[in-house]
């Protein structure tokens, strides 16, 4: 026992390193994209505008240049943060729960569910604000999971059959969302929603941020707590029943909390997809399966890889902003294919 130790606590040291490293790469690129847009603000201003802002320094800054960082730009990188560690939670524990590698929230119906409840609110006038978006895309959520739920005959069902039953429940949404979108919406209306539905950060500000973290934090800590169970079902259904876990209701309360997690984010940017897919087999790479490891790790990679895909999307193209959704598919499809090849079984 004395003789491992040594080789636990420098795996303990590791992670812990690598959780280090990793903060250190997310405060660096939020700076660089609060930094980088069409008025170009230095490093060092944008460091001392952040400084000004936490009361921790009373700088001389221009007045146009603090309004640009505390009111439109940290507003924006903070909630890409927060959604591309919500949708790669959310990725790392539906593959998980359904032992599948290509799970994530749009296969089960819980996006494109979201998206027809945010868009009701948008071309019917129902609601208003962040909350009003937030509370139809949850809504549309719930109405999706409900459908799954349905058609797989509950939550203990196989996870082949819930997969196939997302893969019906989100063609039935996204049917929905297009009927709605045909019948009831202007042209006006219709550009905006089809550049929404692609991914845009562009309308955030601080209620938003406050609502994201207001989700994100309690999820991550509530399924950090069904670790052990994410570990469990890795190995099965009867595994984790064998081990005294309650299949059905832990399944439930982990749908459920991601239903969550992927409405808010949806109502707030609209749908974008690769995150969750991609950034959970990154980590496991990194960190491995364990998933009191693995969870932090895509929180935290998710972040990284969202603030990144921002930048891109509003640097690519001179003079206008790409949506964030084209930026993760033209990135994440080349690494998947690229995890996909390394994970290939030998000849």
């Amino acid at each position: 026992m004395q003789d491992h130790l040594p080789r636990i606590r420098h795996r303990q040291g590791l992670h812990l390193g690598l959780i280090v490293l990793a903060l250190a790469v997310l405060v660096l690129a939020m700076a660089l994209a609060v930094s980088i847009g069409e008025i170009h603000i230095p490093l060092a201003t944008t460091f001392k505008a952040l400084s000004n802002a936490l009361g921790m320094s009373e700088y001389s800054l221009d007045r146009i240049h603090e309004s640009i960082i505390r009111e439109y730009r940290l507003s924006r990188t903070l909630v890409a943060a927060c959604c591309g560690a919500g949708l790669a939670l959310c990725g790392a524990i539906l593959q998980a729960l359904l032992r599948n590698p290509l799970a994530e929230p749009y296969v089960l119906g819980i996006s494109a569910g979201a998206s027809t409840g945010a868009v009701c609110i948008m071309v019917l006038g129902i609601g208003g604000g962040a909350v009003g978006l937030s509370l139809g895309a949850f809504l549309g959520a719930l109405g999706a999971f409900a459908v799954v739920l349905a058609l797989s005959r509950g939550a203990s069902s196989s996870p082949n059959r819930i997969i196939l039953a997302g893969v019906a429940g989100s063609q039935l949404f996204n049917a929905l969302t297009a009927w709605v979108i045909s019948t009831s919406a202007s042209a006006e209306q219709v550009r905006g929603i089809m550049f929404w539905l692609l991914g845009n950060l562009g309308g955030v500000r601080w209620p938003d941020v406050t609502l994201a973290l207001a989700v994100v934090l309690p999820g991550f800590v509530i399924c950090l707590l069904f670790a052990r169970a994410l570990d469990a079902f890795t190995f099965g259904q009867d595994a984790a029943a064998a081990l005294g876990i309650p299949v059905g209701a832990v399944r439930l309360i982990l749908f459920a909390i991601t239903a969550l997690m992927t409405a808010t984010m949806v109502s707030m940017v609209g749908a974008i997809g690769f995150v969750g897919l991609v950034i959970p087999h990154a980590a496991r790479f990194i960190v491995g399966t364990a998933h009191v490891r693995l969870l932090p790790a895509s929180l935290l990679i998710g972040a990284i890889f969202m603030v990144l895909a921002d930048i891109v999307s509003r640097v690519i193209l001179p003079h206008q902003s790409l949506p964030i959704g084209v930026v993760t598919a033209l990135v994440g499809a080349p690494v998947f294919a690229m995890i996909l090849y390394r994970a290939r079984p030998p000849l």
